[in-house]
């Protein structure tokens, strides 16, 4: 950051770029790019003031935006000819990221507003990048082929951005989509310099609109589209303003894609425009549309007026005038608009080629205030003796300024001179006593004089003197006339006259009453005066002590001259320096000490600065001139040649330097003591002087295009940089030329050349100060500081390190064209010379292509004799017309030399040779000499010898003959099997639906795709045909995903989805849901993340099912259903703790659970923290998805795993039901649950689960029923038989602890409960699965009582006798509860069912048996061989176990055949009886009545009497199945 408290001229912004200036969106910073820097301004105050710069990159800076995001109003970005972009912090004032994506010039450059990260940019060659700095990710457009102009990104759409061309095209591309054009916009016909979308969205039709779509079809070229409705517009789109060099602003509509209206510049009055009427500018029409101002559009003029068009003024379009005083206005074409809200107003800024930065108030359409800025080197600052605090500044951009300093309502009130200059100004001087009389000197060696003070000075030309210099003026000084001007002859002369010292070393006095006449050169004075002889030294600087009466010329030999006026005696001579003098400066006149006035400063090429005392030579009386080679003061410090002293006129002894090594120094003199060191600037320092007003105020110059005014009192260092740190500084200055030197290689103006090499050659002819502007030095000084004996070692190695990087210029800086035509004449001959290195030659000696003639004109002396007699008489006698004499047949050779005929007879002789000798290439060569270039293509085609050479010389002979060769060869190659290769010949002529069918048959799908993709159009049905070729050919060699792409390619996704969701596997199904979902598939995407789901419930990973699920909102049921299934595996695992160790460790949620509540409380309240179900609606609609969803009846061959999730099916909708508070379905959902576990046989699982979710039993259920509903009490007593069946089992199997006494006096032990467990078998787990439970194998106890007992862990036997009583009334009582299972019309109902199974059974047998013996014999009838055929089938017929119930009766009594009507009586007989009992009782299951009598039974004397009862009851009635009767022989006996 600058330092605090200077006050800069910055350098001017950069010319004819569309955005390369741009204001925060803070308002408090307005930054622009000049020249490969970004100069910031301070705006926030009612002045502006220099803030910093952004320094690093190497060239032209082309475009700078701020981030207008919130919160990102110090990010800025700029980007370069050096080809990168970067991103700036200007808090910092540092860069933050870099990025170098574009290959070609950038031109345009802007930040979204939108979106913070993103910076987007085109080039010279069309190209757009998009670059997000965040996630460092970019991405490129090519959305026409031109040059890029301008590009905006649209405030309201962030993937919208508007794009200018050169040739006046303007495009709007969509950077979120590929096909990324949306509009192209036709209507300008030349360069678009900028666009500006409307700061307001929607088109709202003004009246402006609305004439022009009635009123002017015509000059759009199109009616109007009077479809669109208003709204449809105003609410989507957006306007679009562009200004062209056609001098014509527009104004798009987006939704239509056209322009509304077209405003054409009105030829303004130029008003004080100072432009030279010899430059000819380029109009650029740039324009702005100030925010929140939908119908005010602000736009450039001819030479620099702004506009304010009111865009709702119908007719004649109103614009006015920005700037209502005279001055206001840019006097030059304005570059750059841009505006920013600050406090209360609308501010403006502009750039333009009149080098002024203007602030512009939008209410009062008045310039606030202008920032000069400086196009060129300042080479020299000259404050006015007169007019106190009067700054002129000689800058290299061929203007002078002259600042006001003291001005205090405007601290940059500066005025421009520029009248026939037309050169750099490196020289300035104000007369000592004059008002506003302003010398100055220029770079091609003109001296002027101009008038500042008079009112007209504006544009008052100034006078140019007739004497010019050769080369650039160093120097002007205002001293006493000196002869032949001081011998006065007629009338009165001038008291003061204008010297001038320039670089061809001559010093010019100039007469300022008669610039028109011949000025003098004072070296011939000098000569006259000291009668020298000898040749002068070259003159670089000239000075005048205050009072007029001493001069100094400083020289080119580093000599210091001292004459006394008025006849310039020469009274010493100072050998001090050793090189060109850049400054000298006497010290003032007006201090306490007069003796000081008497010293004189002076600065060369050398980085020392002497101080010599010069009082004594004055006094001395000597006659003969002194030479004085001792300082009287010696200030060294510096590391680079000294450019500019300047003496405190507020101090004594006290003075300021410049130097090249980019710092200015304050010296105390008198102590030879360093005070303080400015580094403000970023290049090398021209020019100081001291603030004539205030004591701690320096101003200096420098070429980086800027004046700083800095304050000593504020700088941190005393000294000048020294070893690293002033490497560090000639790094960053020369950081500046480097990559400018380019633009000096093309002018190979002479001077510069001679300038070159006088540098080269070391010779120092010329003043060192001057430089190029464009940052290259014409031959820096460092050279020089190589070879000066400096005082520190420190320096010495400094000046080495930059000398070797002006050596670097130098060389840079030959004038390259000289060079070039060197090397071309040597480029010619490589290709001969490479071969012939002498190792080559041994390896292989080219083969010669008429090695035949060769021969033959290498042969003996004699024969050569005899070729030249027999050629003379050939051609003899070809001569006299008549044939060629047939002697030339054995000397074919000489056919060289004769005729054509001759000529064609030796080639032929020469090709059958090379075929002979297997060298068909060479044939092929002689034939192409020869023209008979179809012969060789027909020859080779047929031996199929076609080569690439071949093909490539066949138009030689003719299109048709190029086409066919082509195909020949493709042909060729095909049976050489290199599809690819000949596919890219067919090509080649065209034949693009051949070359890929001829991929296509070959399989090579991939290429084909490539070159349909890129030679048809997108919709020809052989890209589709391809696609899906290919896609069948993957799928069948089992590469899903490849095929899935090529389905995409081909357009259809359903495809796509099917073919990934083949595998199966979890993953696969996982993508293809994925991907249906994105292809708008919504069902076959739930379908498919369903399979999923379950997939991964198979693997109990249930944090996986939930993520698959949760993409579907008609899922959400199944998300329920997994939710419980995960809780209630969690239970049950927690209740049996399995001892085997499963391969895949369950992957539960880490849920927090209520372990306190009942278990649907607690999977309520997971769903509504979880899965978000908060309201009944919802509830509601997940009962509804999962109602329609049936699952088959479980059957004892059901996967366990496949149970429970149909069981936590049926338990979600119980919870759903629950939580709606709807017992009745509740209760079904439930016996659901439970029935389903039973019918699996897995009777642990039903207890289990009756335990879960009725830990109480179904008391508080059965309460809150709705008891006229006799379906749902039905339903409950179902459940609750359920509940008691469970019960009873549980009683039997954990027997009281006395029941061995009890055993031991009741009926034969060991065999009932084993009888019964085979019934027991049967009839519930009877065909167990292998994968039952572990518990199963206790349920189905194989063990006898005392096992069971053993298993109870029963009590010792000293333990009280009573407890066990209690325990029996205990067990009584429960007992008594089960009688809800001894059901009299249940019993009825169940036998009646059986006896129809049975009959159905013995039905389904008959049929079987009938079936077998038809194949049988049908397989007889069929000449089958094997007579042992029937026999067998008729054995395993008999074998075959019959049902359980024919197996029990077997032992009884032989069973009689049954025939087919007596059964078919019975089945119709039982039917009637079940369609008597009542339909509740049929509709739920119920536990088998009989068999729950038989445990009662069995468990004796623990059994209450009345049950016993009502068992052996039932048991007698209903009892009539076989199996039944022998369970209950014994009981009934």
């Amino acid at each position: 950051m600058a330092a605090v408290g200077v006050r800069v001229l910055p350098a001017s912004p950069n010319w004819y770029c569309s955005r390369c200036s741009d204001a925060s969106s803070d308002g408090r910073l307005f930054g622009f790019a000049a020249r490969h820097r970004v100069c910031l301004l301070d705006v926030g105050a009612a002045a502006p003031a220099f803030y910093g710069e952004l320094i690093g990159h190497t060239d032209r800076i082309s475009g700078f935006a701020f981030c207008h995001c919130p919160g990102q109003s110090s990010l800025c970005a700029s980007s370069s000819d050096d080809g990168s972009v970067k991103i700036w912090d200007t808090e910092a004032l540092a860069p933050v990221a870099e990025y170098s994506l574009h290959q070609n010039a950038i031109s345009a450059l802007h930040w979204s507003p939108l979106v913070k990260d993103l910076i987007v940019s085109g080039d010279e060659k069309g190209i757009v990048v998009c670059y997000w700095h965040n996630r460092s990710d970019s991405q490129q457009f090519f959305p026409e082929p031109r040059t890029i102009f301008c590009l905006t990104c649209s405030p309201h759409h962030e993937n919208l951005v508007a794009i200018g061309y050169k040739d006046g095209m303007v495009v709007i591309i969509d950077i979120s989509r590929k096909r990324e054009v949306i509009h192209r916009l036709r209507g300008h016909d030349d360069e678009i310099h900028c666009l500006a979308w409307c700061p307001v969205p929607g088109e709202e039709r003004l009246p402006a609109w609305q004439d022009e779509l009635h009123v002017v079809p015509s000059e759009e070229g199109e009616v109007p589209n009077g479809a669109l409705t208003q709204d449809t517009t105003t609410k989507k789109g957006c306007y679009l303003a562009s200004g062209s060099k056609d001098q014509t602003i527009r104004v798009w509509s987006c939704t239509r894609g056209r322009s509304i209206m077209t405003l054409k510049l009105p030829p303004t009055k130029r008003r004080g425009g100072a432009v030279d009427p010899a430059v000819k500018e380029r109009i650029w029409l740039t324009v702005h549309w100030p925010s929140g101002r939908s119908t005010e559009i602000v736009s450039s003029s001819f030479g620099g007026e702004l506009l304010l068009w009111d865009l709702t003024q119908s007719g004649k379009r109103k614009w006015t005038l920005l700037g209502s005083s005279e001055g206001q206005n840019h006097s030059r074409i304005v570059f750059n608009l841009s505006s920013v809200k600050h406090q209360d107003k609308e501010l403006l800024f502009s750039i333009s080629m009149d080098r002024d930065v203007k602030c512009w108030d939008l209410s009062t359409l008045d310039c606030s205030w202008t920032m000069p800025s400086l196009g060129g080197f300042v080479y020299s600052l000259a404050f006015s003796p007169v007019d106190t605090g009067c700054l002129a500044i000689g800058v290299g951009d061929s203007m002078i300024r002259v600042w006001n300093t003291l001005s205090m309502n405007n601290i940059y009130d500066v005025k421009t001179f520029w009248q026939s200059i037309k050169s750099k100004v490196t020289a300035l001087s104000w007369h000592p006593t004059k008002e506003g009389c302003l010398a100055f000197g220029t770079d091609d060696g003109k001296v002027g004089i101009f008038d500042t003070f008079s009112s007209s000075a504006k544009n008052k030309p100034p006078q140019i003197s007739s004497t010019y210099h050769k080369k650039t003026v160093y120097t002007l000084a205002w001293g006493p006339p000196t002869p032949p001007l001081s011998s006065g002859g007629e009338g009165e002369q001038p008291s003061v006259t204008l010297y001038s010292c320039a670089g061809e070393g001559i010093v010019f006095q100039h007469n300022p009453w008669k610039l028109n006449g011949e000025a003098n050169d004072i070296n011939k004075v000098i000569r006259d005066t000291n009668s020298i002889k000898h040749k002068l030294p070259a003159r670089t600087e000239v000075s005048w002590k205050p009072d007029g009466k001493l001069l100094a010329l400083g020289n080119e030999d580093g000599s210091i001259e001292i004459f006394q006026a008025p006849n310039l005696k020469l009274l010493c001579t100072i050998q001090q320096h050793h090189k060109l003098i850049n400054a000298i400066r006497w010290h003032h006149e007006h201090g306490s000490q007069p003796e000081l006035s008497y010293l004189v400063a002076s600065g060369s090429i050398n980085a020392t600065i002497y101080v010599h005392n010069l009082k004594s030579v004055v006094e001395s009386t000597s006659e003969s001139p002194l030479t004085i080679t001792e300082p009287f003061r010696t200030l060294a410090g510096h590391t680079a040649k000294i450019t500019s002293l300047s003496w405190s006129p507020h101090h004594e002894g006290r003075l300021v330097s410049a130097c090249y090594d980019g710092t200015a120094q304050v010296w105390d003199v008198m102590k030879e003591e360093p005070l303080c060191n400015y580094r403000g600037h970023q290049g090398r320092l021209l020019s100081v002087q001291w603030s004539p007003v205030d004591s701690d105020s320096v101003y200096t110059g420098a070429d980086d295009f800027s004046v700083h005014k800095w304050h000593i009192s504020k700088q941190e260092h005393t000294r000048p940089p020294q070893g690293k740190k002033s490497i560090e500084l000639e790094k960053k200055r020369s950081m500046q030329p480097k990559v400018k030197t380019k633009k000096k290689k093309p002018t190979g103006k002479s001077p510069a050349k001679q300038d070159l090499s006088d540098a080269m050659n070391g010779d120092d002819s010329t003043k060192e100060m001057l430089l190029e502007e464009n940052g290259v030095s014409y031959h820096e000084g460092e050279k020089d500081a190589q070879e000066a004996e400096l005082p520190d070692k420190v320096s010495m190695t400094v000046s080495k390190d930059t000398s070797s990087s002006a050596c670097d210029y130098s060389s840079f800086n030959l004038p390259k064209p000289f060079v070039t035509q060197k090397a071309t004449p040597v480029k010619k001959d490589p290709p001969k010379e490479k071969p012939t290195s002498d190792a080559s030659l041994k390896k292989r000696k080219p083969r010669s292509i008429l090695p035949f003639s060769t021969f033959m004109d290498h042969r003996s002396k004699d024969e050569l004799h005899q070729d030249c007699l027999r050629l003379a008489t050939c051609l003899k006698t070809k001569g006299n017309n008549e044939d060629v004499s047939p002697d030339l047949k054995d000397r074919i050779h000489l056919g060289l030399f004769t005729d054509r005929a001759s000529l064609h007879e030796m080639i032929d002789v020469e090709g059958k040779h090379h075929l002979e000798n297997g060298h068909p290439e060479l044939f092929q060569q002689l034939m192409l000499w020869k023209g008979d270039m179809k012969g060789v293509l027909q020859a080779a085609a047929e031996r199929g010898e076609l080569t690439d050479q071949l093909v490539a010389i066949s138009p030689m002979a003719g299109y048709q003959a190029w086409v066919w060769t082509v195909e020949a060869f493709a042909k060729q190659l095909c049976f050489q099997e290199q599809y690819v290769k000949a596919a890219s010949h067919l090509l080649s002529i065209h034949k693009v639906y051949e070359a890929i069918e001829l991929l296509k048959v070959n399989h090579f799908y991939r290429e084909a795709i490539v070159i349909a993709k890129a030679r048809l159009r997108p919709e020809d049905p052989i890209l589709k045909d391809l696609y899906t070729s290919w896609a069948a050919l993957l799928e069948k060699d089992g590469h899903y995903s490849m095929a899935a792409k090529c389905y995409l390619g081909a357009s259809s996704p359903y495809d796509a989805v099917k073919v990934l969701a083949k595998k199966g596997d979890v993953t696969s199904l996982k993508t293809a849901a994925e991907l249906a979902l994105i292809s708008g598939e919504e069902e076959l995407s739930a379908t498919l993340s369903f399979r999923c789901a379950q997939d991964l419930l198979l693997s109990r990973n249930w944090v996986g099912a939930q993520e698959v699920l949760q993409h579907h909102k008609t899922l959400f049921g199944q998300r329920l259903v997994f939710c419980l299934n995960e809780l209630l595996c969690k239970c049950l695992s927690e209740r049996n703790p399995c001892d085997r160790r499963s391969p895949v460790p369950p992957c539960y949620h880490s849920w927090e659970l209520n372990r306190e509540a009942s278990f649907f409380d607690m999977v309520i309240q997971v769903w509504q923290n979880v899965l978000g179900m908060d309201t009944t609606e919802q509830a509601t609609c997940a009962q509804e998805q999962l109602r329609s969803i049936e699952h088959p009846p479980s059957t004892s061959n059901t996967h366990p795993k496949q149970v429970l999730f149909h069981i936590s099916h049926d338990l979600t909708l119980a919870a759903l039901s629950y939580q709606t508070a709807t017992w009745d379905e509740a209760v079904k959902s439930i016996l659901g649950a439970v029935t389903r576990s039973y019918d699996a046989g897995n009777f642990t699982l039903m207890q289990e689960i009756c335990s879960i979710v009725l830990p109480e039993g179904c008391d508080k259920l059965r309460h809150k029923l709705d008891n006229t509903n006799s379906q749902s009490t039905d339903a409950c007593r179902s459940l609750e038989g359920f509940v008691a069946y469970r019960l009873l089992y549980d009683l039997w199997w954990n027997p009281p602890q006395d029941s061995l006494v009890l055993q031991k006096a009741g009926l034969d032990p060991v065999l009932c409960p084993s009888e019964q467990t085979a019934l027991e078998k049967s009839y519930i787990s009877g065909h167990s699965s292998p994968e039952e439970t572990p518990d199963q194998t206790a349920v189905e106890m194989h063990e006898n009582p005392c096992g069971t007992t053993e298993v109870c862990r029963c009590e010792t036997e000293s333990d009280s006798r009573t407890s066990s009583v209690d325990d029996l009334v205990n067990r009584q009582s429960k007992l008594t509860s089960c009688e809800v299972l001894l059901s009299e019309e249940i019993a009825a109902l169940q036998n009646t069912q059986r006896d129809i199974a049975e009959v159905q059974q013995i039905l389904a047998d008959m049929i079987r048996q009938h079936q077998q013996q038809r194949n049988n014999l049908q397989e007889n009838t069929n000449g089958s061989s094997q007579e042992s055929n029937p026999q067998q089938s008729l054995e395993t017929e008999s074998d075959k176990p019959c049902s359980d119930s024919e197996q029990m009766n077997c032992k009884d009594e032989v069973k009689e055949p049954i025939t087919l009507p007596e059964l078919t009586k019975q089945l119709l007989n039982a039917k009637q009886k079940l369609a008597e009992f009542p339909d509740n009782l049929k509709v739920f299951p119920f536990p088998d009545v009989l068999e729950c009598c038989l445990v009662l039974l069995h468990m004796g004397s623990q059994c209450p009497p009345e049950l016993h009862k009502q068992a052996l009851d039932l048991l007698r009635k209903h009892g009539i199945a076989n199996i039944y009767k022998k369970a209950g022989r014994r009981f009934l006996t």
